[in-house]
């Protein structure tokens, strides 16, 4: 028989240790990568994440500066003291930096004697506050500080001088001249009408007292009243509003800072966002987990795949080594009475005339050759049947101690070196099929004798019934089995590698007994120790 290579286990190990190291720096280097990756996502958010705080943090300031403060452009310089009462309490309910208002009711004339410049004077000013107002002063009264209204003033002439009256002021037009964006303070004209700037205009080349009425409002603004939204706790542990000059002399390692400045009339302020580096190093590790967990699915499937493919190949090449043993040792167990048949038939043909004695002789070799040949036929086909559950059981009454003596007695007279022991615990007489249990006694005993030392051809058969189940042990003293082979000594075609198992073999001996005892609605057991021995257990239905 030609032995199977062992190196090529060796090979496909190493290869496997190979693969596994390959897939598994593999792995470390993604892990590597990716907690790389995420933490710079994480540094680049911290840095422009701020943007989306600002923006909440100072959408109600915008609000307030697009939306709220033109609304008195609707009123078309009319209003009073009551409707601008009203007006500012929309304002403070809605926007609770907003501290203080001051409301000009002005007057346009024409310019003094002398002068080149409208009259435009200040006939009362009212402040506003959250809780109530108060009068500051009537017709040409400035408070102290009036220099807003002066400002004011001047470039509502000078708009006034310049402008043509056919075109719409632009935008930019309209913030240069009604708008005075100071640091937490803002002043606002109504923008006047075209057919408003016309009359405006012809108050220069006239001299009749007439006046017009115009208003203007100054907002006093409190930074610290602005509500500072943080959407991202996540990235932010600390958002504070501190001046633009703001700029701590330390700030220790373990701490991140980002800032941005307010625009407008809070131009002065900036903010402040801290993270302390534990906090981002948590958010890291947070947003990297669901990566690791996919990187290590997608490991674990390479390693099923892996596995799975090795396994299918070692499945094949285990099959194709059991085929290529079968042929071998089934063409050998052929081939040898095959020869001998060949042989006599030869002798028996010559020329030479034989006597009697010589020719029985021939007749014996050929009736026991072909008897080899039958019975290694019929073993085939009998296993066949049993597989495809094609061949029915005869049940007859059996007696057990007629039964294993017979069997004894036949091997003893076999191998006059076998010792065989028996022992028939209160078993007299079940039923079963007597063919195949002697099938299985048969190869059992066979089994034991072949694969035991020289020394040590021993075999004790124990029989006894526990409540409905009969048990039959056999143990010799032979040289075992290796425990890793004890789940592969049942299958078809499998034989162990040892000195006593080179030839005369096919694999089918226990694979048939297993088949045989399934068939049976039974279970066959084995335990074994190498060179001590094994002990093999039948259990059968017990039936009398």
């Amino acid at each position: 028989m030609v032995k199977s290579r062992r190196n090529i286990y060796r090979k496909n190990f190493s290869l496997i240790i190979i693969f596994l190291i390959l897939i598994t720096i593999i792995l470390v280097i993604a892990f590597i990568t990716a907690y790389s990756l995420t933490g710079k996502y994480v540094e680049n958010e911290f840095a422009s994440k701020k943007i989306e705080v600002y923006e909440q943090t100072i959408n109600p300031y915008e609000d307030f500066f697009q939306n709220k403060i033109p609304e008195i452009t609707s009123y078309q310089g009319f209003l009073d003291s009551t409707s601008a009462a009203r007006y500012a309490t929309s304002v403070f309910f809605n926007y609770n930096f907003v501290r203080k208002i001051e409301f000009y009711d002005i007057r346009i004339g024409s310019p003094p004697a002398g002068r080149k410049r409208l009259g435009i004077s200040v006939r009362s000013v009212y402040e506003f506050q959250p809780r109530g107002a108060k009068i500051l002063g009537k017709k040409k009264y400035i408070p102290a500080g009036g220099t807003d209204f002066i400002d004011m003033a001047g470039k509502l002439n000078d708009f006034i001088n310049s402008s043509d009256t056919v075109s719409v002021p632009t935008q930019s037009e309209v913030f240069r001249t009604f708008y005075d964006v100071k640091p937490d303070k803002i002043s606002y004209l109504n923008v006047p009408r075209r057919q408003d700037v016309k009359l405006y205009k012809e108050l220069f080349h006239t001299r009749n007292g007439t006046f017009y009425k115009h208003n203007m409002l100054t907002f006093l603004l409190d930074p610290a009243y602005l509500r500072i939204r943080n959407p991202h706790p996540e990235l932010y542990q600390e958002i504070t509003l501190q001046p633009v000059v703001y700029d701590p002399l330390t700030i220790e390692a373990d701490k991140r800072v980002t800032e941005v400045a307010l625009p407008g009339a809070f131009s002065n302020y900036k903010l402040y966002f801290i993270s302390d580096k534990t906090h981002l190093d948590a958010e890291i590790n947070r947003r990297f987990m669901p990566i690791g967990g996919v990187a290590l699915l997608i490991y674990a499937f390479i390693l099923l795949t892996g596995w799975l493919i090795y396994r299918n190949l070692s499945v094949n090449l285990k099959l194709f080594k059991l085929q290529y043993d079968f042929i071998n040792n089934f063409t050998h167990e052929f081939k040898t009475p095959v020869s001998v048949i060949k042989i006599a038939g030869s002798n028996l043909r010559g020329e030479n005339v034989m006597s009697e004695r010589q020719l029985k002789h021939y007749g014996k070799i050929l009736d026991e050759e072909a008897d080899k040949l039958n019975e290694l036929m019929n073993r085939l086909l009998s296993f066949t049947q049993l597989e495809n559950r094609s061949i029915a059981t005869k049940k007859e009454g059996i007696d057990i101690e007629s039964f294993v003596k017979g069997y004894v007695e036949t091997f003893r007279l076999k191998y006059h070196d076998f010792h065989i022991n028996t022992e028939l615990n209160g078993i007299n007489f079940f039923y079963a099929d007597p063919v195949m249990l002697g099938s299985i006694f048969q190869n059992l005993m066979e089994n034991a004798y072949k694969y035991s030392h020289p020394q040590k051809k021993e075999l004790d058969i124990k029989v006894w019934h526990e409540r409905k189940t009969i048990f039959f042990s056999f143990a010799d003293k032979g040289i075992g089995v290796p425990k890793s082979e004890l789940n592969n000594i049942f299958r078809k075609f499998y034989r162990l590698e040892n000195q006593y198992n080179q030839n005369g073999s096919v694999g089918l001996g226990l694979a048939f007994c297993k088949e045989l005892v399934n068939f049976m609605d039974g279970d066959i057991t084995v335990k074994s120790k190498v060179n001590q021995g094994s002990e093999f257990i039948v259990n059968l239905p017990y039936q009398t």
